[in-house]
Parts: structure tokens; C-alpha cells; sequence
């Protein structure tokens, strides 16, 4: 007889909270002070949209760049920005309150490996240096959920040729903040912290990915991943590390925090595809966040036309998908 046991990062369907009676919870709990707050900020409710300490600044909004269109209307901003995963903070989707302590400013960068000059730079500075548009993406989770939201921010492109990497880089690889003071999450010690993540150079390049710093027009919400995140819209969430401190550029295959944690089921590509089930569940359908109807995941969550040309000529032991 064979007995699973789970393992500590796995939690039971049946202990999963789903979104609708979590958004429940929260509006019962946040009504009085969402009622104040309506009255001196209008169109901001306390955990709906930025911090609460944060306000409207810098160069948002921004010029929504219209080639990037969607077949869905955009998600209304207090589920993206409510219901999250950022597991430096806790394992379940409420960490707005916890994300709040993070200190986004000052922030800083570090660009190093196979480039011309290693360096660590201010994030206005990098922000300054970039060209800012806003692009309307689908968002689609390993848990089957998704979104439609607007993200502004640069093309991740601009970044790589920012930090001038050499002829050998192969990937780049990508590390978010690890100090445990700023987050309690990171006291769960069996996470292989900090969070990693990594492309291909030939990914990182191509047109769709995309470096979030703003989102629904204002500065991203820390709960999001402030000050800045990586969005890569044909591939599973998982990939968009959030609060990024470092890139790395680099002639080996970046292993993330998910697929050191379990390769079977999280694995480099991450690429969507509705034919390729999880492990555990299945990835043909999705429910996108505020709705409760499922409807079709598409290959490459949409953006074949973009991104299928990277993986034709694979070698047939790669997990394209997982």
C-alpha cells in the first residue's frame, strides 16, 4: 500500500481558501476603514490598489502601448491587487498588510556576472533610463487561475542592453530580496530561499517580456512586487519574480525556487499549455479572478505568435511545459 505524505510547502485542497470567501472575509473585516479611507482618497480602498502609505507619483500613468491587446476585459484592480502570492511574506494569499513593511525606498540593483561592468544602481536611476509604456497582458497561474491587468513598466530587452552583457551570457538569472527582517515568510526554512529565477537570453529578449514597475496607472502596489517584477505573459506565474535585487548574467541554467523545491512539478520552461496537466490537477481550463465560470487555457496563454518560435527545435528531453 502506497501512502503519500504530504510535504510542508503542500497544503490540502480542502485548506485552500477560495478567492471569493477570501474577498469576503476581507471586506468584513476592512469595511469601516475602507469606509474613511473612500472619503479622503477616493478610488483607493486600503489593500485595493497601492500601499497605504504610498500615493500616486513619478511618471504614471503612462502611454499604453496598443500592439499588446487582450480578448477579455481588464481585471477589476481590487482582485490583482488583493489576492496575491508572495510567499516571502506567508503561503497563503493574504499578505497585503505583511507586504507593507517592506521598504521599497531607497532601493538598489545589482547587474552582474558575464557583463561589460559590474554594477549596482539605483532603481530611479534605472528607471530613468528606460523607455515606460503600459501593456494590457493576460496573467495565467499554475493554479489555474488568471487575469487581464495593466502593467507599466519597460521591455525587459532595454534592461539587457542596458547592462551590456558579454557574447557567452546564455541566461539571465533573476533574485529578489532575502532579508529576514522584512519579511517573515523567509523564516520558512524549508524554502530554498532566496527566490531565483532565470531565462534564456533569447527569452528575456523577446518583445513581450516585460519589467513591471506601475500597475492599473499608479506605482505597482508592494504586494505586487515593488519596486520593480518580472512579467512574462506566455508562461506560468510563477517565473514573474517579484521585488527583484539582482541580475545576473550568466553561461549556466538558473535553477528557480520552485523547481529546486519540486522539479516535477515546477520546471525551467513553465511555458503554458492547457494539453500538459500539473501533477496534481489539471491545466486545460482557468478561472479568471471575480468570475466564477472556468474557460479554455490557451498554448502559450495566448501568445504563440510571439513566443512558439523559441522552442521549435528542442531537444525532445526537455519539459517545454513544466
Amino acid at each position: 500500500m502506497l501512502i503519500r505524505r504530504r510535504r510542508g510547502w503542500e497544503l490540502p485542497e480542502r485548506e485552500v481558501t477560495s478567492e471569493s470567501l477570501w474577498l469576503s472575509r476581507r471586506s468584513l473585516l476592512g469595511g469601516g476603514a475602507a469606509l474613511t479611507a473612500g472619503a479622503l482618497l477616493p478610488g483607493h480602498v486600503p489593500g485595493f490598489g497601492m500601499g497605504r502609505a504610498e500615493a500616486a507619483t513619478g511618471p504614471y500613468p503612462v502611454a499604453r502601448n496598443e500592439r499588446y491587446t487582450v480578448d477579455r476585459p481588464i481585471t477589476d484592480r481590487r482582485y490583482p491587487t488583493t489576492y496575491n502570492n508572495f510567499y516571502e511574506f506567508n503561503s497563503s494569499k493574504d499578505v497585503v498588510d505583511q507586504a507593507q513593511g517592506l521598504e521599497t525606498s531607497p532601493w538598489s540593483v545589482t547587474i552582474d556576472g558575464m557583463v561589460e561592468e559590474e554594477r549596482t544602481v539605483d532603481f530611479e536611476d534605472i528607471l530613468a533610463a528606460m523607455p515606460l509604456e503600459e501593456r494590457v497582458y493576460r496573467h495565467r497561474c499554475v493554479e489555474a487561475w488568471s487575469m487581464v491587468v495593466p502593467w507599466s513598466g519597460f521591455p525587459l530587452s532595454a534592461l539587457v542592453a542596458y547592462a551590456k552583457p558579454t557574447a557567452d551570457a546564455r541566461y539571465l538569472r533573476m533574485q529578489t530580496f532575502d532579508e529576514s527582517d522584512a519579511a517573515s515568510g523567509l523564516g520558512q526554512f524549508w524554502y530554498p530561499w532566496p527566490y531565483v529565477e532565470g531565462l534564456t537570453m533569447e527569452e528575456a529578449n523577446n518583445e513581450l517580456a516585460f519589467i513591471a514597475t506601475g500597475l492599473y496607472g499608479d506605482i505597482i502596489p508592494k504586494q505586487n512586487g515593488a519596486p520593480l517584477r518580472l512579467v512574462v505573459p506566455w508562461k506560468y506565474g510563477f517565473k514573474s519574480i517579484k521585488s527583484i535585487v539582482k541580475f545576473t548574467f550568466t553561461d549556466e541554467r538558473p535553477v528557480g525556487l520552485w523547481q529546486a523545491l519540486q522539479e516535477s512539478e515546477y520546471g525551467f520552461w513553465a511555458n503554458v499549455n492547457p494539453e500538459v496537466p500539473h501533477p496534481r490537477w489539471s491545466q486545460a481550463t482557468e478561472r479568471p479572478l471575480g468570475m466564477n465560470d472556468r474557460i479554455p487555457t490557451q498554448l502559450f496563454n495566448g501568445y504563440g505568435d510571439y513566443v512558439a518560435h523559441l522552442y521549435t527545435n528542442m531537444d525532445s528531453s526537455e519539459q517545454l511545459y513544466m
